[in-house]
């Protein structure tokens, strides 16, 4: 009997290891993951968890992360000052990760092993080329433009229902499961690190939750709360994410959603073609205001930005995203040019879905 009770403490750490058996499973069979977990499963534990969440106002993931790191803490205390042996606290440490590995995965970490989003939406793949993708950018440049507004008189809880309105009325569109659960935006904890980290906004996994810094400004919020929104509803790919934002932004009635996902998104397409002959007659065209309001964000970040900070978050977030089959790492967020691109080049899919009005 003893002998079997010394043994209790590796069925954390056998079952993590047959979790990574499944998540390798899963990467290789994407349809299958996509139709058993992300389609079926994943919906049901959104709409059981997310109530919950949304009992609170503050972030339950937040405090999960730092009782987390108090618990590792105080075991390693405990090692160093002898109140414990270094075999207790290591099986103390190693459960725990392991409970934490088991838990991102099931609650929401298989989706990172989902169809991707041509196959998922049957949309077409454009072949880039440079004039394809002037024309996108001229197209761009123009609708920002047009659906440029103020943001003097806002609201958030106006921009969340937008929000929540859009992801409704495209869900058929973008293959979600709506509601899928509650997505009540909440703040970091800690805003003001994040945000010399550069980070606007992150899901929270394990209470799923989804958490906008406070410290972004007024225009880039629609965006970034879609964004978010879109890893609630299980896409876990930043581009693709960043992709369902500015679909849902721009077909909303909302004007500043419009210009919020125009502006962001433009952003993206800039930095990839600044390099080309034609930029600076593109960037020309930019309406002045336009123009202020990407200074305006520049300067803001800028102003926020540790540097040490940002480049260790940078580098831990790469290793994160690779680490979950994300081959790109952080330079995954600006894929989103292509799915801009392959989305406009579909006559076929806007036209099912009457988007191209």
């Amino acid at each position: 009997m003893k002998k079997n009770q010394s043994k209790k403490w590796l069925i954390l750490p056998l079952s993590a290891i047959a979790t990574y058996g499944i998540t390798q499973l899963a990467y290789r069979f994407p349809s299958i993951t996509e139709k058993v977990y992300s389609r079926f499963l994943y919906p049901f534990i959104a709409r059981i968890i997310s109530p919950f969440s949304n009992l609170f106002s503050f972030s339950i993931d937040d405090i999960f992360y730092v009782l987390l790191f108090v618990i590792l803490l105080i075991s390693i205390l405990l090692l160093i000052l002898r109140k414990i042996s270094l075999a207790k606290s290591g099986k103390i440490i190693l459960n725990i990760l392991a409970a934490t590995y088991i838990l991102f995965y099931f609650l929401w970490g298989f989706n990172y092993f989902r169809e991707d989003l041509n196959l998922r939406l049957k949309l077409d793949v454009h072949e880039p080329n440079t004039k394809a993708f002037l024309a996108q950018l001229k197209k761009l440049v123009e609708n920002t433009n047009k659906s440029w507004v103020s943001f003097d008189n806002w609201d958030v809880n106006v921009a969340d229902q937008n929000i929540e309105k859009s992801y409704k009325k495209l869900a058929p569109a973008l293959k979600i499961s709506y509601p899928a659960g509650k997505r009540k935006p909440k703040s970091i904890t800690v805003s003001r690190f994040f945000a010399q980290a550069g980070i606007s906004g992150y899901y929270g996994p394990f209470f799923n939750e989804v958490h906008v810094n406070s410290n972004i400004l007024p225009i880039e919020f629609p965006f970034i709360l879609a964004h978010e929104k879109a890893h609630q509803f299980g896409i876990t790919n930043e581009a693709e994410a960043n992709f369902y934002a500015w679909l849902v932004c721009t077909k909303s009635t909302s004007k500043q959603l419009q210009y919020s996902a125009n502006l962001h998104v433009l952003q993206y397409f800039l930095y990839q073609g600044y390099q080309l002959e034609e930029y600076p007659g593109i960037i020309a065209k930019l309406d002045k205001r336009v123009k202020k309001d990407l200074q305006i964000i520049r300067e803001h970040w800028m102003s926020l930005r540790n540097e040490k900070i940002d480049e260790a978050a940078s580098k831990v977030n790469d290793f994160y995203l690779k680490t979950n089959k994300i081959k790109k790492g952080i330079e995954e967020y600006s894929g989103v040019v292509k799915f801009v691109m392959d989305y406009s080049y579909d006559s076929d899919f806007q036209e099912k879905w009457n988007l191209n009005r």
